[in-house]
């Protein structure tokens, strides 16, 4: 790598949180500004099947979020936090044809500035954009956390994604929180 060349980093807010891409050489956790985090992307081909998909989460600029959900308005309080990785140079080529093969249903890369307490950091993040044929946007929260504790996919259960993402993040600093994440998982394991 030489010096002009960025660090290759990438942002995790879902299943990156708890299943990192390979070839990590190191890690932080920080927040996004101006961002939801939201189980609103159809899982065709990890937590769910192409006749039966489960739900993934995604990012949604918060105006976008805002148009989309009626009944389901985003805490002012809340930031979206995650993991930031720095990918050993050697091996950037072969992590970004993982992670575009991981993230296929639907995402696609955007850059992010991603802050912790020491400032922020542009970060490339995949993100399931509201115009993607998977994005469902939003879905009453009981009939959410229904989907979601019934959906089978490759991957595994639907429901074990949603319980480890908020173990995971409720781990990544003390000010981490994710009220809509919380209350979904709340009702999940109340099915």
């Amino acid at each position: 790598m030489t010096v002009q060349e960025r660090p290759y980093v990438v942002f995790g807010y879902g299943s990156l949180i708890f299943k990192p891409p390979p070839h990590v050489v190191s890690q932080v956790s920080g927040y996004l500004k101006g961002y939801v985090r939201r189980f609103a992307q159809k899982s065709h081909d990890h937590r769910g099947t192409p006749e039966n998909p489960g739900r993934v989460t995604t990012l949604i600029h918060k105006e976008d979020w805002d148009a989309f959900s009626g009944a389901d308005a985003f805490p002012e309080e809340d930031i979206v936090w995650g993991v930031a990785y720095t990918i050993d140079p050697l091996y950037q080529s072969e992590v970004r044809d993982y992670l575009d093969y991981r993230e296929k249903d639907g995402y696609t890369l955007e850059e992010l500035d991603v802050y912790d307490l020491k400032g922020g950091k542009e970060c490339i993040c995949y993100v399931g954009q509201p115009d993607n044929p998977s994005f469902i946007g939003s879905e009453p929260i009981d009939a959410l956390a229904e989907k979601i504790w019934h959906s089978v996919g490759p991957s595994g259960r639907n429901k074990d994604y949603l319980y480890e993402l908020s173990a995971a993040v409720r781990k990544l600093a003390p000010e981490s929180h994710d009220s809509h994440l919380y209350a979904l998982e709340v009702r999940a394991l109340s099915v």
